[in-house]
């Protein structure tokens, strides 16, 4: 059994993540509504576990060019660096619908960076605070930084970790915008999650 398999999470700990991610994304669209002054709507179609390589294979490689990531390091029990990313043409439609502007990319060129580090502080520090929250453990959260690459940059091979890779799509001002939170975690900070997860769902049913 790969690595990467053994560290998969069942059905029933993927359900429970996707609530937990559920939770944190309607708290990240209350704050992003706060923020733009329109009302956000955010969905996470799907959630999975993959080698880094394959998460960078699902967010299209070396096809899709350059991204653009917020990146946070956190620490506790479980410990990792946690991305929101987007190919970098999405990433100016995001910032076009959170500042309310039609401007051009030589345009937003100056608040592009600050708009996208507060997107993703909010949403970041949603999902991973309520997931603390509910799983009873707290979390340490670096001040976030904007990272660009391909997906092997943001993606380092690294036999001894997998990827929480989920799937997140905006709609804002009538824009659609598709992107990824990545949460990669070593082995040993897996196996505490998925514990953490069945601690979770025992609490739940009982």
């Amino acid at each position: 059994m790969s690595e990467t398999r053994s560290a998969q999470l069942n059905e029933l700990q993927t359900d429970a993540l996707a609530e937990l991610v559920n939770l944190g994304v309607s708290r990240a669209a209350l704050a992003l509504r706060e923020m733009a002054g329109e009302e956000v709507v955010l969905t996470v179609p799907a959630i999975s576990t993959v080698s880094p390589e394959q998460a960078g294979e699902m967010i299209g490689g070396a096809r899709i060019g350059q991204l653009v990531a917020v990146e946070q390091s956190f620490d506790g029990e479980v410990s990792g660096r946690a991305l929101l990313i987007f190919p970098e043409s999405n990433s100016l439609e995001l910032v076009r619908a959170v500042t309310g502007t039609e401007a051009t990319a030589d345009q937003l060129a100056d608040v592009a960076p600050e708009a996208l580090c507060e997107t993703g502080n909010i949403l970041l520090q949603a999902c991973l605070g309520t997931m603390a929250n509910m799983l009873h453990r707290t979390l340490g959260i670096s001040v976030p930084h904007l990272v660009r690459g391909r997906a092997a940059d943001l993606f380092p091979r690294a036999p001894k970790s997998v990827v929480l890779f989920i799937y997140i799509n905006f709609s804002l001002r009538g824009r659609r915008v598709r992107g990824y939170i990545a949460l990669l975690l070593d082995l040993p900070s897996m196996k505490t999650l998925k514990g953490l997860i069945d601690e979770f769902i025992a609490r739940e049913t009982e």
